[in-house]
């Protein structure tokens, strides 16, 4: 383990101990309202849902137990990958809860080498990219193990936004002034988290190191692993016309989160194209 995957496991144990909604398991669906969260959170295809049953998925850095509880439900075959002990310990307390198996395993996202080649029809990557400085071992992996006619979902910081955040108004608008710079870290903002727990107290908490990475490098990057891109979304509008400086507001002018879902197609030639990216960072 590096200083950072070091540094970003110890901020992210804090937070789960916090009270983050992102650690908190669901412990409360049904295959129906398990359904709907997929269909909501993962938005995949309605060819993927239809055939989900059985399906081998990886949740990549998505402890929590959150999507592997839907997941489970759902009769896929799921397992979680994530640096932190403290947020797979909600996939085992989901798993416990509603008698699903989930196969749990601590490690780095950058490291997926404890997997065989073509070992999963479905990866789920919740918000985690940005944890890293380079993205493109992350996406080198996920175009390994993932089987030809898969589905990959990314969620990624919109670089666009700069780091800026609701406390950033002016009388013009969000100030947004870092460098737009790929694989760059943000440092020159507050690094604290405002975390709420259940009972509704709120803990300003030092996050993990985070990283920009542009839209167009990233985009790239997978196109020539040979995935393609069949939806792109963003974070829900906000509202224009709530009170400037709060997070409704700030919504609605700099969604501050991207989601893109890919699939992996049996073309010919994938394998050719996974080999040439591995040679080109030799």
């Amino acid at each position: 383990m590096d200083d950072l995957a070091a540094y970003n496991q110890e901020r992210w144990t804090a937070l789960v101990g916090a009270g983050i909604q992102y650690g908190r398991p669901l412990l409360d669906l049904t295959p129906s309202s398990a359904r709907a969260y997929v269909q909501m959170e993962g938005r995949f295809s309605p060819e993927v849902m239809a055939t989900l049953p059985g399906k081998e998925v990886l949740l990549l850095a998505g402890g929590g137990g959150q999507q592997s509880a839907a997941l489970a439900l759902l009769g896929a075959q799921v397992t979680v990958l994530d640096l932190t002990a403290a947020q797979l310990a909600g996939d085992r307390a989901a798993a416990a809860h509603y008698g699903t198996e989930v196969r749990i395993e601590q490690g780095d996202m950058r490291d997926l080498s404890r997997f065989t080649d073509n070992s999963f029809d479905i990866i789920w990557q919740p918000y985690a990219i940005n944890f890293v400085p380079d993205y493109r071992p992350v996406f080198r992996e996920a175009a390994r193990v993932l089987r030809p006619g898969g589905a990959y979902r990314l969620d990624m910081a919109n670089p666009f936004a700069g780091g800026a955040n609701e406390t950033d108004w002016t009388e013009k608008g969000y100030a947004v002034c870092k460098v737009y710079e790929d694989r760059s870290e943000y440092v020159d903002w507050d690094p604290h988290w405002e975390v709420e727990d259940r009972d509704g107290v709120v803990q300003r908490v030092a996050g993990p190191r985070e990283f920009q990475h542009a839209l167009g490098p990233v985009l790239t990057t997978l196109a020539g692993l040979g995935f393609v891109l069949e939806a792109m979304w963003e974070e829900p509008q906000g509202d224009a016309t709530a009170v400037p400086g709060s997070w409704e507001h700030f919504l609605s002018v700099l969604p501050p989160w991207i989601y893109l879902r890919f699939s992996y197609p049996q073309a010919t030639g994938r394998s050719a194209m996974v080999e040439s990216s591995a040679l080109s960072r030799k």
